[in-house]
């Protein structure tokens, strides 16, 4: 793969989900690459209209100046929220063509359940697991974003299949080093690297705490479900405004363990919520033929994930 020097440094690798199924971890592990620069700030979000796009491409290049790599990329989960966010791929092709894509995708049901917790600890969702986990699908998201064949149809219809990697994020936990592996040759970067060559900025330290061994690089995990708060102060109180207007510069990896820390005295601890057999089996049911055409275009069974 080239160098971008000719686009100003755009990025040649978009990693464009799933939401809850480790893009923070793989987005982390691709920075201790010295031949691959991701975006400081993770989720730029640039090709969702009614996000960034506004800010035009001059802005989406200030977020990779400054660094010298071969591979430049950033990591946006909500370019898989088809159909409320439409057009993504049209918009992503226009500016960056050839741009190599990662969609890591997770056990479907789990990534349900993960997502389900992140919006009710967030104050998004306010009903029951059960509730919101059936509620029809024209509104429900949590299936919406779990129907990987039909995000991934969306960027067939624009890139070449040659540009698109699917991996798993139960591989990606299980087997590292060897899901790196295949991913560093997608990317066209060296797989044997030096963890010291790439020095370890301020940012990366805050963010994800200092340099670790290099038999553990690719060990870290990060959005632990098991510390999941949910507030007990509105985003209306004074304290709420004026907080948020305070950090409302700081980088999204920064800005989220902070709130999490100043907002502990106003949360209350929730549990990961669990479905029974009858739930977990309409939900299946729900995604069966999305899955089936996601196993016949990857020639692989995803036997990691539990479907019965």
């Amino acid at each position: 793969m080239s160098n971008l020097s000719e686009s100003e440094n755009l990025p040649n690798l978009i990693i464009i989900g799933a939401m809850k199924s480790g893009t923070t971890s793989l987005h982390y592990y691709l920075n201790l690459h010295p031949d691959i620069c991701m975006s400081r700030q993770k989720e730029l979000d640039f090709f969702v209209e009614h996000k960034n796009w506004k800010k035009g491409v001059e802005w989406y290049k200030t977020n990779f100046a400054g660094q010298s790599a071969k591979v430049y990329g950033e990591s946006s989960p909500n370019y898989t929220n088809y159909p409320r966010w439409d057009g993504v791929p049209e918009r992503m092709f226009s500016v960056v063509p050839n741009t190599k894509i990662i969609y890591l995708l997770r056990d479907p049901i789990e990534r349900m359940i993960s997502h389900y917790l992140h919006s009710y600890s967030s104050g998004i969702e306010n009903k029951s697991a059960e509730a919101a986990l059936t509620k029809p699908l024209e509104k429900n998201w949590y299936i919406r974003r779990s129907q990987y064949f039909l995000q991934l149809q969306q960027y067939l219809q624009v890139f070449p299949e040659s540009n698109i990697l699917v991996i798993t994020s139960e591989k990606l936990s299980k087997f590292p080093a060897e899901t790196m592996e295949k991913v560093f040759a997608f990317l066209g970067v060296d797989s044997e690297f030096d963890l010291n060559v790439k020095d370890q900025s301020l940012v990366n330290v805050v963010r994800f705490g200092s340099t670790m061994r290099s038999d553990q690089k690719f060990d870290k995990k990060f959005h632990q479900s098991a510390r999941k708060t949910r507030r007990t102060i509105s985003s209306e109180s004074l304290f709420a405004k004026t907080f948020s207007k305070a950090i409302a510069w700081m980088p999204n990896e920064i800005k989220a363990p902070v709130e999490d820390i100043v907002y502990r005295p106003f949360s209350q601890k929730v549990e990961r919520p669990k479905i029974d057999s009858n739930l977990r089996k309409r939900l299946v049911d729900s995604l069966a033929e999305d899955i089936s055409s996601l196993r016949q275009y990857t020639k692989y069974d995803f036997s990691e994930w539990n479907l019965e």
